[in-house]
């Protein structure tokens, strides 16, 4: 697998990529405890400043931990595509009714009795450290890069993996 780290508008785009492809992550809060606590939560969006968007009730176990701990890992998985991504942040919690509006949608309704809950919550996580492992081919293309490598002994391109370095001038920005 051969290092690639991007940058900026390009690691903010690969972010999207894998994020909001990949959609459902484990997210990992109260992370100076043993054990941390892990939630399977779906991407609602990366923004154009490279910030993950989730939905979540105010009552949560993870949300109650961000209320003392902003501290948070998100680990991106999908095995059937060979692309995997972790992502370290600070996450936020709003009730802002804007950014409520923009996130909601009606797949929603399954966890929430609508856009005027008063138990939906925003998380707005700002990434620090973000590393990914992408195979370009998918699983049958590496798989077969496997096997000629097995055979011919030369060693095959898999993919790519880095870290994806996110230009914060702004950083930390209102949330």
């Amino acid at each position: 697998m051969s290092e690639k780290h991007l940058f900026s508008k390009e690691a903010k785009k690969k972010l999207r990529e894998l994020a909001e492809g990949i959609d459902f992550t484990m997210m990992e809060t109260n992370l100076g405890a043993k054990p941390s606590h892990f939630v399977p939560m779906s991407t609602k969006a990366v923004d154009d400043a490279g910030c993950i968007w989730f939905l979540s009730n105010k009552n949560s176990e993870h949300n109650s931990h961000l209320n003392s701990d902003k501290n948070i890992q998100l680990v991106y998985s999908k095995p059937s595509a060979m692309e995997f991504m972790t992502v370290y942040g600070t996450a936020f919690i709003t009730t802002d009714k804007k950014v409520l509006k923009r996130y909601y949608g009606k797949m929603d309704d399954t966890w929430f009795d609508g856009i005027d809950d008063p138990n939906l919550t925003a998380i707005k996580v700002i990434p620090e450290d973000i590393h990914y492992w992408d195979t370009k081919n998918g699983k049958i293309v590496s798989l077969i890069k496997m096997g000629i490598g097995a055979i011919t002994g030369k060693e095959q391109d898999l993919g790519e993996e880095g870290d994806l370095k996110i230009n914060r001038p702004d950083y930390p920005f209102n949330h």
